[in-house]
């Protein structure tokens, strides 16, 4: 499984949590488990694929807890393309470093080839333009988990039940408002994530449960 070793199929939950354990504090063990709860759940009520949303869960944080020189070589060893390297690293702070050095590590080390599970956790705190029905749960479900506790997060869950694009706006809006208080730098693809998101809605497009 290790060491670049490409999976047929996609691993157990518990092969994953054996993996992710060592690399995580207790904390974000807990958190990530607790997203592959909300990922299920959500996969289920809009129609996504149940094991991809799992997988994807469990996983989306496996490098959150490494230090930012291991996350930064993975991703430049990565072939992650120069625009979207060059935009997550410009704010000062490597919060959404993660997310991309993740999706690499899960591909590349840990050795599941599945291109929207890669996609999910590439995209689970920055979001995209046109995010596939898999990244829109995963990137709601980190929102919802069961752990947390932000102020606004029993609204959130509430708009998770009833539309992922207005989940979306609200969660992009939290977001982007809080990096503003603290003057950091607002990556472009959240910018478009909350715009498609909109657009959808106008054009009654948006994902509402099956």
């Amino acid at each position: 499984m290790h060491n670049g070793v490409k999976m047929e199929k996609l691993p157990s939950r518990a092969e994953c949590e054996r993996i992710i354990k060592p690399l995580l504090n207790k904390g974000r063990f807990y958190h990530s488990r607790c997203v592959a709860d909300e990922a299920i759940k959500l996969a289920k009520l809009y129609g996504a694929n149940e094991k991809k949303a799992e997988i994807a869960g469990i996983l989306h944080d496996i490098t959150k807890n490494m230090p930012e020189s291991e996350q930064l070589s993975i991703i430049e060893a990565s072939e992650i393309e120069i625009k979207s390297l060059r935009n997550a690293l410009g704010g000062r702070k490597s919060r959404l470093w993660h997310a991309i050095s993740g999706a690499v590590y899960v591909r590349d080390v840990v050795g599941i080839s599945d291109a929207d599970v890669f996609g999910a956790i590439r995209w689970h705190t920055s979001g995209r333009a046109n995010m596939t029905l898999l990244e829109k749960v995963i990137f709601i479900a980190d929102f919802t988990s069961a752990d947390r506790d932000y102020e606004d997060v029993g609204e959130m869950r509430k708009l998770a039940q009833e539309s992922l694009e207005l989940a979306i706006i609200k969660g992009i809006r939290f977001t982007i408002n809080e990096l503003m208080e603290m003057e950091e730098y607002v990556i472009s693809d959240s910018i478009e994530t909350y715009n498609d998101a909109v657009l959808l809605l106008l054009q009654g497009k948006e994902h509402r449960p099956v």
